[in-house]
């Protein structure tokens, strides 16, 4: 009976995604950094929800924006996943930051329509990337 379910099973469709190859480290920095995103977009969209418009783009400029760029540079090589990255994953994820300094910069100026015309903006490099590229 459980062969017969298994047999039943589609098979799994096969990754096509690029392989980058980072380090273990690298890997373990990157996972945190996407959970961090995560944790940060989750706020922000608590936030735009609670019509505080100009809250989600501080935190969207902090956690997401420009203003978190470079927050691996101190690390050893081998626990930085940027310089590891294929080129184009690695311009994918500033582009995400740039989409967050666009729509932080929106947000906090007060200007709730194009803040919210650009909200998918923050999750865009993210999808992007995912389903280009896979770390293992």
């Amino acid at each position: 009976m459980l062969l017969a379910l298994f047999l039943a099973l589609p098979v799994a469709a096969e990754d096509h995604r690029q392989l980058a190859v980072l380090s273990p480290e690298a890997q373990a920095t990157l996972r945190q950094e996407m959970l961090d995103n995560l944790i940060a977009l989750n706020e922000i969209l608590a936030l735009v929800a609670a019509n505080r418009i100009k809250e989600a783009g501080e935190v969207a400029e902090k956690s997401l924006g420009r203003s978190a760029m470079g927050k691996n540079a101190r690390l050893p090589f081998a626990h930085r996943p940027g310089p590891q990255m294929p080129p184009t994953m690695h311009e994918i994820g500033r582009g995400g930051h740039f989409a967050a300094s666009e729509f932080a910069a929106a947000a906090t100026s007060g200007d709730r329509e194009r803040a919210l015309a650009l909200l998918p903006n923050l999750t865009a490099s993210c999808v992007g990337c995912h389903a280009a590229y896979r770390s293992h």
